[in-house]
């Protein structure tokens, strides 16, 4: 579900000061010719320290990103849409294992990453700190959100780093599933009755200014976009990511007569799309831990994690005998 990129951290470019310039030249060089970058390869530590932090911040998301939705599986309006949830919310578990092997064969283990997920160390995508009131969330989360991160994934699946990259092939042909089941439940209430047009557009403008920042702060506030973009670590910068998606999206939001809740959004005479600057204040604030829903979705990871710990032991060692917990 997420796209990534919007959560670098700083890092001190610095860093390649220290390595070997021959082994440097020849690695760019790689990466300019098309190559793939594989786990048994030099590679600089800042192109490891970056993938690391970018590939497990993606495996968290969708696992996190998951609890909104998955709230609604019961609560589905009928059997089939109880089914099709159900579906995806297991996907979304699904795109997790396959980034957290990806981000494993760099050198860390996914229990170190759990446990800086649960920590507060490892971040997540801000979208996902939000919460899910009405049904109406949910879908407008399954099409805009999953849309957005199709833009993001679908660049990111030519970068230079091989497993993430064929992670996200796959990851991409699902992705495209969920966001055809979004557009669909979405269609259906804004064009059913008045009260459900009414809860759609209701859910779109809770969720309007969360997608904005999705593709994470203008490229003025960026200072690595360039180096991490040479080196095919991201393959399109956040603003170009941003109008990619206002592009393909918001003609199709008007299309079903919905409002976008934006007063300033629109294209200028270079084709440009213009619109009210989002909140960063408030994106920071919900990155580092001060969102609506950021302490109950890592509550519930947190609470995952230890009920589940019986069952990594027995597998870990299948010969003991455990006990599972009544609680």
């Amino acid at each position: 579900m997420y796209g990534g990129g919007n959560v670098f951290e700083a890092t001190k470019f610095d860093d390649l000061q220290q390595e070997d310039p021959v082994l440097l030249a020849e690695f760019e060089a790689r990466i300019a010719r098309g190559e793939k970058i594989e786990p048994n390869d030099w590679m600089p530590q800042l192109y490891r320290k970056q993938l690391v932090r970018m590939i497990e911040q993606h495996a968290h998301s969708e696992i996190i990103g998951a609890l909104p939705e998955g709230t609604w599986i019961t609560r589905a309006p009928g059997f089939r849409r109880k089914l099709a949830q159900m579906a995806k919310v297991q996907d979304e578990v699904g795109h997790a294992q396959l980034l957290y092997s990806a981000a494993e064969t760099l050198g860390k283990t996914r229990e170190q990453m759990l446990t800086d997920l649960i920590n507060g160390k490892s971040k997540y995508s801000n979208v996902f700190n939000y919460p899910a009131f009405t049904w109406a969330d949910s879908n407008i989360i399954s099409w805009l959100i999953d849309a957005g991160a199709i833009v993001n994934q679908m660049a990111n699946a030519k970068g230079s780093y091989g497993p993430y990259c064929r992670a996200l092939d796959r990851i991409c042909a699902e992705e495209a599933f969920h966001l055809k089941y979004g557009h669909d439940a979405v269609v259906h209430m804004a064009t059913g009755s008045p009260v459900q047009r009414q809860m759609i557009q209701e859910a779109l403008n809770r969720w309007w200014p969360p997608i904005m920042t999705f593709f994470g702060p203008s490229d003025k506030m960026s200072t690595h976009t360039e180096t991490l973009m040479r080196w095919k670590v991201k393959m399109a910068s956040n603003d170009a990511c941003r109008q990619q998606f206002l592009d393909m999206y918001v003609p199709k939001i008007w299309e079903l007569g919905l409002t976008v809740p934006d007063a300033k959004l629109r294209k200028n005479e270079e084709g440009v799309w213009e619109y009210t600057e989002p909140d960063w204040d408030e994106f920071k604030r919900v990155i580092n831990g001060d969102g609506p829903c950021n302490a109950e979705r890592l509550a519930v990871r947190r609470s995952a994690e230890e009920r589940g710990a019986w069952v990594r032991r027995a597998l870990l060692s299948p010969k003991a005998s455990y006990v599972r917990p009544l609680a």
